[in-house]
């Protein structure tokens, strides 16, 4: 299965999407050269501006370039634009509803060798709390390619988060996305694994194992946070009596947080979450940190045994 990285599927979704509207314009924390700005700046460069390390000025500036008319990306690594800029944010963006679409980029674990600092494990928790913010968390390239896409097609303040290292491209080249979307992967009648961003390919990987085993499990490319595709989940979850959800994320707020707060309310069934426990990330290569931390297809597989045998009593 063929490798790349999902900040690549940004930027050609980006470029594609400002070829298309010139409205489009990019702010760049002092990072082009590592999400794609660059790209950005050699095509467009009258579009292009890079605000140096300043990620609450760069949010503050998108939000005027959106009073002004135009439809202002901004990427930075997640852990600042969504860290360090968050009262910008939900003041200046949010609170207005202003259209500004932001990457955030080396997200979760994939910062790897980067170490705790820099590996964003909380942006998602962050992001989904704001009103009207939009949460996207593609599968792969393809899929974070079209997320780039609808943010500019769409009103409103968007959140797209993706990582540095390569995934399996899992979707097909010019798939869609939509606000609410996601994408059964697997027809299964035991359990749900409902899982988002790098966790997609390898819940598919843990799903045959449990079919080895006996246990039919569904799998949904949760890529849409905020909203969630609620009727859909239901749906498998009704029908499975169970759930798993699998993120390189805190446990606490991400997507384990919107999936269990929506079965609370509609759904009260088992979820049993895959994700990093109340503990911050550590220096190492991304697979190192999978692996550490249990995000693995035996991890899935694993959490969604328990989660059958706590349906079952």
């Amino acid at each position: 299965m063929k490798l790349k990285p999902t900040r690549e599927g940004w930027i050609e979704g980006l470029l594609e999407a400002a070829g298309r509207d010139d409205r489009i314009v990019l702010l760049d924390a002092d990072v082009s050269r590592s999400i794609g700005g660059e790209r950005f700046a050699d095509r467009f460069p009258a579009r292009h501006f890079n605000v140096g390390v300043s990620e609450q000025e760069m949010i503050s500036e998108a939000a005027g370039l959106a009073l002004a008319g135009f439809v202002p990306f901004v990427q930075s690594y997640a852990v600042f634009c969504a860290g360090r800029a968050w009262e910008q944010i939900r003041t200046s963006v949010c609170h207005m509803g202003l259209g500004v679409k932001i990457g955030g980029a080396h997200a979760g674990l994939s910062a790897g060798p980067d170490g705790a600092t820099h590996q964003a494990l909380e942006d998602v928790a962050v992001m989904r709390v704001l009103p009207r913010m939009t949460v996207l968390v593609p599968a792969d390239s393809n899929q974070t390619r079209a997320a780039a896409i609808t943010a500019a097609e769409t009103e409103g303040p968007f959140y797209v988060r993706f990582g540095r290292n390569p995934v399996p491209e899992i979707c097909p080249e010019g798939c869609r996305v939509v606000p609410g979307g996601a994408d059964v992967l697997r027809e299964g009648s035991d359990v749900l694994l409902a899982a988002a961003g790098a966790m997609v390919g390898i819940c598919l990987d843990a799903a045959s194992m449990l079919q080895a085993s006996g246990i039919s499990a569904a799998v949904v490319n949760a890529y849409s946070i905020k909203p969630l595709a609620a009727d859909l989940l239901v749906e498998l979850a009704s029908r499975c009596g169970c759930a798993v959800t699998a993120m390189d994320h805190q446990e606490a707020g991400g997507l384990f947080g919107a999936v269990s707060e929506l079965m609370a309310l509609r759904c009260p069934v088992p979820v049993e979450p895959v994700g990093v426990p109340d503990s911050f990330g550590e220096s190492g290569s991304p697979e190192e940190l999978f692996a550490r931390f249990g995000l693995t297809a035996e991890g899935v597989a694993s959490a969604a045994v328990r989660a059958v045998s706590r349906a079952s009593r």
